[in-house]
């Protein structure tokens, strides 16, 4: 049975070729979906721009578009084990781990609910005897919110709460391996009683649904996660048609051990930091600077732990890396550690897919070191996103700063020190837009999250974050009984 998508409020089958998804632990069929064609677009941006216009939602009172929300949020929570399991079936991730991204979505749809109701302030900026202003916050109006597919349900999440709470409606397209999560957000604003057309999802392919989704007039702001180039694409139409956009790319993150970092710490969280989600994170410490004096100590100690990680099937309990998501990402994943031992570098573990047992019927593919180059070779320079980590020896301070920021990138960096005083230091001086010190990606809804540079544009999460979806307007009330100098 083909599975209906979500068009302005409305399940039926989308106009776009049937696309089949498939679990990447074992190729098995996940389901069948009907795409939305550049007419589903229409359709759904039509609806949006009417749904957000409409009186019932745009008076509405933010306590009442955050009981939406926190509506929402008890949902996500009930069916927490359910959604976990189809974000496993979605993109392979161990379900200890998509566990914890369906909770973290539930936390941002409560984070956002709490922010809209401290939003609704008409504040005086100045008063003289002859007038008064205030400062308003209104709706942008329709946001074509585009996701990745790593993270779906926390990303989606952290565009469609923040973009309702201050008003707007939304269009959503998920990625196109990944989208079973999305519609099932879909359900669950449905059932939470958002108003018909606020919310649709558009799975396909981003040349057809995400191009159409952003080229159309009426969509007012572009929320992008996802690669770089196709950032940059999204940008140039921003820029052509005016509009905001939010942009979270790519990353190529350093992490810095110093020699007086805690090693036992420090190996754990940098395992952690790149070998969690198999690497496929935009965060993902994949650039590894340890200082020379403790290097030998800290790369028995990582390796150790790298080594007795368990790769296996991700619904099995205990499991630390999942498959990669596709064919097609492997082997890019494969290519870079060949082209790495083309520049010289030595693949200390790992480098090779995983074919014993029943693995060969997934994509998984074994945690990977590799030493012997320079910051300069082309897999320190871009972005893998697979479970490989470059490791480079470093001896001082000013040359360590320099190579940790040669990076088009800027997304987030680590630091593992005893030293508070010289680990603020060096993160201030790190080009990054999120620095962790003795510990690595953790995150909090309230922190704001994006990057630097090539890695991105505007602003995720926050308080704060509510604004990107909203415009500002000045207000001018007259106090006095002469309009003008002219009618005096």
């Amino acid at each position: 049975m083909v599975k209906p998508i979500f068009i302005g409020g409305e399940w039926r089958q989308g106009r776009g070729p049937v696309r089949a998804t498939y679990f990447p632990a074992d190729g098995s069929l996940n389901a069948e979906i009907a795409t939305a064609s550049a007419e589903d677009v229409e359709e759904a941006v039509q609806a949006a721009e009417r749904a957000w216009r409409a009186p019932e939602w745009r008076n509405r009172m933010p306590h009442e578009r955050a009981a939406i929300l926190y509506r929402a949020a008890d949902l996500i929570t009930r069916r927490v084990d359910e959604l976990a399991a189809l974000q496993t079936r979605d993109n392979g991730k161990p379900l200890a781990e998509t566990r914890g991204l369906v909770l973290s979505a539930a936390g941002t749809a409560r984070y956002f609910a709490a922010a809209c109701e401290t939003l609704d302030e008409a504040l005086p900026s100045q008063r003289s005897a002859e007038f008064m202003t205030l400062g308003v916050h209104e709706p942008l109006g329709v946001i074509a919110a585009i996701t990745p597919w790593n993270s779906p349900i926390a990303s989606e999440m952290q565009k469609i709460a923040p973009a309702l709470a201050g008003g707007n409606a939304v269009v959503l397209k998920p990625a196109d391996a990944t989208p079973l999560a999305a519609l099932a957000l879909a359900e669950i604003f449905e059932e939470a009683g958002l108003p018909k057309g606020l919310l649709s999802v558009l799975p396909g392919r981003g040349s057809v649904v995400g191009e159409a989704l952003a080229t159309h007039p009426l969509v007012r702001k572009i929320s992008f996660t996802g690669g770089t180039g196709t950032g940059r694409h999204l940008a140039h139409i921003a820029a052509e048609k005016l509009i905001p956009t939010s942009l979270e790319l790519g990353g190529k993150s350093p992490t810095i051990v110093f020699e007086d970092a805690d090693i036992e710490l420090a190996a754990k969280g940098v395992v952690y930091g790149i070998f969690s989600s198999s690497g496929q994170a935009c965060i993902a410490g994949s650039r590894l600077f340890v200082h020379a004096s403790v290097y030998d100590r800290f790369m028995d100690r990582l390796l150790q732990l790298t080594r007795g990680l368990r790769v296996g099937h991700p619904e099995q309990p205990g499991v630390h890396m999942g498959p990669l998501i596709n064919e097609a990402h492997l082997e890019s994943v494969a290519a870079f550690v060949e082209q790495a031992k083309a520049q010289g570098g030595e693949v200390l573990c790992g480098g090779e897919r995983l074919t014993d047992g029943d693995l060969a019927l997934g994509t998984y593919f074994a945690p990977t070191i590799i030493a012997g180059l320079t910051n300069g070779s082309s897999v320190c320079q871009e972005e893998i996103f697979g479970p490989v980590l470059v490791v480079l020896k470093y001896e001082d301070e000013a040359g360590l700063l320099a190579q940790a920021n040669d990076s088009v990138f800027g997304l987030a960096a680590g630091i593992w020190s005893e030293n508070f005083r010289r680990a603020w230091r060096i993160g201030r001086q790190l080009e990054a837009g999120t620095v962790w010190i003795n510990t690595y990606k953790k995150f909090s809804i309230s922190a704001p999250f994006g990057g630097f540079k090539e890695s991105g544009l505007g602003r995720e999460k926050g308080r704060l974050g509510v604004l990107e979806y909203m415009q500002q307007k000045s207000v001018y009330l007259g106090l006095s009984d002469t309009p003008n100098p002219w009618a005096e």
